[in-house]
This record gives structure tokens, C-alpha cells and sequence, in this order.
């Protein structure tokens, strides 16, 4: 089974960046625009702990999501990631292409 990225990013630049250099080393992607994507797609944007797309089960190997995005930042979504019973134990990773020393 290949590995499967869950990408996580409001520029477009950065998702098609990390699509192309993930595909090349046979990983499966999918990439969304928001924090509430993911969530949509990984089905914990409602009560039920389930992931379903067009019937059938998302399986996420990987997170890599921006820290800085509109609407949800990538901690925010990286709390209620680890707060699922059924994707905690997914390794997520933060990224950001912003130098604030703060914020790093």
C-alpha cells in the first residue's frame, strides 16, 4: 500500500509544491485549501468519530498542514486531530513558510 498524505494548506503554490515532491517518492495525496476540509473529509467536522468519502474509508498515513491559514490555524486542527479516537495517533506535521520568531 502506498502512503497516504493528507496536505493541508491555503496557497496553492504550497500545496501544488508538496503534492508534486510527495508524489515523486510514490506517496498518495490528497491536498485541501483549509483546516475545515481536512476536517470534512476526515469526517470530525461532526459528532460521529467516522471518515468517509463517497462511501468509502479515509485512510491517512500523514498530516502536513500550514500553521498560518484563514479560519482554522494549523494548531487548531492539529488539536482536534489528536483528539480523535480514530486519527490521534496520526503523526501530523506543522509547517510554515513565515520567520516570527514567536510563532516558531
Amino acid at each position: 500500500d502506498e502512503v497516504h498524505v493528507l496536505a493541508v494548506d491555503d496557497s496553492l503554490v504550497d500545496r501544488t509544491v508538496i503534492e508534486k515532491l510527495l508524489k515523486i517518492t510514490s506517496c498518495k495525496v490528497t491536498a485541501v485549501d483549509s483546516g475545515w476540509r481536512a476536517l470534512q473529509l476526515l469526517g470530525l467536522d461532526r459528532d460521529e468519530d467516522s471518515s468517509v468519502i463517497d462511501g468509502l474509508s479515509l485512510k491517512v498515513d500523514l498530516i502536513i498542514t500550514d500553521y498560518c491559514m484563514p479560519g482554522m490555524s494549523g494548531y487548531e486542527l492539529l488539536k482536534k486531530i489528536k483528539g480523535s479516537s480514530t486519527f490521534g495517533k496520526i503523526p501530523v506535521v506543522i509547517m510554515s513558510s513565515e520567520n516570527v520568531l514567536p510563532r516558531i
